[in-house]
């Protein structure tokens, strides 16, 4: 309201200014007669002065609330464009601005646009580095429990086996004790085998730049040390992606930590191969197996190897017969394409 009234008076004035400029330079009047057009000449019972000014104000009135109106609705419509700038993140030019508006708010638009960009980019780069720094500390402590229940646990329950192995050749058939001392030996056994599969759970699935087969091959080795039954295996250099070996790994260590905790075999065996653009990766046992439908195939740790092989686009398909054994098998498309009928690849 104040706008329209400053600007009323304003165009008031000026009006004014050119209505006495008109009459003083294109009516060639005395004084007297001036004074006798203004005050005594009449319009509808008024004098002409009256008259006259009364039409320039409202003349003026009009104009200043028009001027008032179209900049409002112009500032009201650049405010809708800034709220979408704002809330919708984008900018559309139109013509009811001016170019040079319109060049302006996309110039804001395009700074905006930049400065969004560089937070989203300065906000992953935090969390990256920060996930990369949990990850380091939780290799780190998992490196630390291996060592201790390595160098402690794990010894103990060795030197606990080798004196109840002693204790057991010592004693008499039929003794009393014999068949407690038997029982407590292959308890410790079992501790031992379930020791055994903790610390491979716990070895880092990091590969530190070795290929897939050179990370088993190292696995394997080192497993066969620790463990009586026989590691079979077939390695075969395959071109993968980080991602898909850190996983094809994990899946081959939660397998053999399965197999070393329940299975109580005597054979393993590994494969690791490429055929018809599939990447194969099996490894069975001849250990106790175990029914389909008895709940163990949905245990976490073959849930775990399901969900792994999923998430980098593969299937996994596990096969166990009681007393005969286990097949856990991962096979993941290295081609465009998706998955290809391979049913006939790999016989069980």
């Amino acid at each position: 309201m104040k706008a329209i009234i400053g600007r009323t008076l304003l165009l008031t004035l000026m009006f004014s200014a050119l209505v006495a400029f008109f009459f003083y330079v294109f009516m060639d009047l005395s004084y007297a007669q001036y004074s006798k057009l203004l005050l005594e000449t009449e319009a509808a019972d008024m004098p002409f002065l009256a008259w006259l000014f009364s039409t320039i104000f409202v003349t003026s009135l009009v104009i200043a609330s028009w001027i008032s109106l179209n900049s409002r609705t112009r500032e009201n419509f650049i405010i809708k464009k800034l709220e979408d700038l704002y809330s919708k993140q984008e900018f559309i030019k139109s013509n009811k601005m001016k170019k040079q508006t319109n060049r302006s708010i996309e110039q804001l638009y395009e700074v905006l646009e930049a400065q969004r960009s560089s937070l989203r980019r300065i906000t992953d780069e935090r969390v990256e580095t920060q996930d990369k720094i949990i990850q380091e500390r939780i290799v780190q402590e998992r490196q630390r429990l291996a060592r201790e229940l390595h160098d402690s646990v794990s010894q103990q329950l060795f030197a606990a086996s080798m004196l109840l192995s002693a204790l057991v050749e010592q004693q008499e058939d039929d003794s009393p004790i014999e068949k407690p001392l038997l029982q407590v030996e292959k308890m410790v056994q079992q501790a031992q085998l379930e020791m055994r599969a903790l610390l491979l759970h716990l070895r880092p699935a990091a590969l530190h730049n070795k290929t897939l087969a050179q990370g088993l091959e190292e696995l394997l080795q080192e497993l066969q040390e620790k463990v009586t039954f026989d590691i079979r295996h077939r390695l075969e250099d395959i071109e993968l992606s980080k991602g898909a070996e850190d996983h094809l790994f994990r899946i081959a260590q939660e397998t053999l930590s399965n197999t070393l905790r329940h299975a109580k075999a005597t054979e393993v065996e590994i494969l690791l191969i490429e055929r018809a653009g599939l990447v194969i990766l099996r490894v069975q046992d001849n250990g106790v197996g175990f029914k389909q439908d008895d709940g163990k195939g949905g245990s976490y740790g073959l849930q775990n190897v399901q969900e792994r092989a999923i998430e980098i686009g593969g299937s996994c398909k596990i096969v166990s017969v009681p007393s005969q054994g286990t097949i856990v098998e991962v096979k993941l498309p290295i081609e465009k394409g998706g998955l290809v009928d391979d049913s006939s690849i790999v016989g069980r």
